[in-house]
């Protein structure tokens, strides 16, 4: 997957959630998706590379990070706690995908349940809560 789909891809993903809204308060060159006002996604070029960045638990942080030539730390994140995810043969729609949305989850589960417009334990696993 190149760049540019790469971007789209998680782009389209981001739209599908539940409260997740674009913003660009860094100016045109980032598009920054939050939902309830905390950030689960930025995009940008890093020179001339449009990449992902993305919130991830960080055992499986490093763990995507040795496995994946195009997952490096966090750009200008916390690099125990963000992954910057780049186009490349090994990463599909699937990945970027499971990825957007377990840092969606990451940033709801952190939000007072109040607030919180799914519940983060199961949402996008395909599995139900109890009722």
């Amino acid at each position: 997957m190149n760049g540019s789909t790469l971007q789209k891809t998680a782009a389209d993903c981001a739209d599908e959630l539940p409260g997740a809204q674009l913003e660009h308060p860094f100016g045109p060159d980032w598009e920054v998706y939050k939902v309830r006002g905390k950030v689960f996604m930025l995009m940008t070029e890093v020179p001339g590379r449009p990449v992902v960045i993305l919130k991830a638990d960080p055992g499986e942080a490093h763990a995507l990070r040795e496995q994946y030539s195009h997952i490096t730390p966090g750009y200008h994140m916390n690099k125990r706690h963000w992954i910057t995810l780049e186009g490349g043969e090994d990463v599909d729609k699937e990945m970027v995908e499971e990825l957007v949305t377990d840092s969606y989850r990451l940033v709801v589960a952190q939000l007072p349940n109040a607030q919180q417009p799914v519940e983060p334990r199961t949402y996008g696993t395909g599995t139900r809560a109890a009722p």
